[in-house]
């Protein structure tokens, strides 16, 4: 059959009343455009509302790329980074919506960043920037985002992330660990949760594929350290610098 085709069934059953998923027309018309299939070694079930497996990484369902997608509440010349590139297909729904200069996408993984840039180009999107990084340090030669896409669980955005938002950007990822939920962040500190989702852990240095695997909580663990010492404040706080004043004699 036709892909064109396809992907309207796809976006038509996304919309249905049966599944309740995507309402955003933005979002719809992006992925009713996306040749999906060309993102997948067996384009046969491209369209069905599965998950793939390709080069060691998970290819979202359908129904799980609109929820994202729908979450970051996408305009017209937003500045987009995806963290977690993937094989380029979530990057080419948001260029559709965006433009494609304005999307930019990391990945930990290189044949992973290699797979992406071959299809974006492949598929028209060749505009889309995808570097091979630590997702957790984002891109800051190309911040600030309007918008910012982790692929990936963490109890807490890493802070470079938030750090890289415009005043008014929002940045949406899994948070949790067993037990997932889709939130939203806002640059002043403002949450939104979404749909439960399942996703695997953001990776660290070390931790991809063909690596030796590393605690992949030690960022985590690090930047909550600094986070209870910038929030210590009154005697607590005083108490401490007492206790360092008397080291130092």
């Amino acid at each position: 059959m036709d892909p064109a085709v396809l992907r309207e069934d796809m976006v038509d059953g996304l919309e249905s009343a049966a599944k309740d998923i995507l309402h955003d027309e933005v979002v719809a018309v992006a992925m009713r455009d996306v040749p999906r299939h060309e993102f997948l070694e067996d384009d046969r079930s491209a369209y069905a509302d599965r998950e793939h497996e390709v080069l060691g990484t998970r290819v979202l369902a359908p129904s799980t790329a609109a929820r994202l997608l729908q979450a970051l509440a996408l305009e017209d010349d937003h500045e987009v980074l995806i963290v977690g590139a993937g094989v380029g297909y979530t990057a080419a729904v948001v260029a559709e919506a965006v433009g494609e200069t304005n999307v930019h996408a990391v990945d930990i993984s290189r044949p992973l960043v290699v797979e992406a840039r071959q299809n974006l180009a492949r598929t028209g999107y060749e505009g889309v920037l995808v570097d091979r990084r630590d997702g957790a340090d984002g891109l800051p030669e190309y911040a600030p985002f309007d918008r910012v896409l982790l692929e990936a669980a963490a109890v807490e955005p890493p802070r470079a992330l938030l750090e890289q938002l415009t005043d008014d950007g929002r940045l949406v990822f899994p948070r949790g660990t067993q037990r997932q939920r889709l939130e939203a962040v806002s640059a002043d500190g403002g949450r939104s949760q979404f749909d439960p989702v399942s996703f695997a852990p953001l990776l660290v240095e070390g931790e991809q594929s063909g690596a030796v695997e590393r605690n992949r909580t030690a960022r985590e663990d690090r930047e909550h350290a600094v986070r209870r010492a910038e929030s210590r404040r009154g005697w607590e706080q005083d108490w401490i610098e007492w206790e360092e004043s008397i080291g130092s004699q």
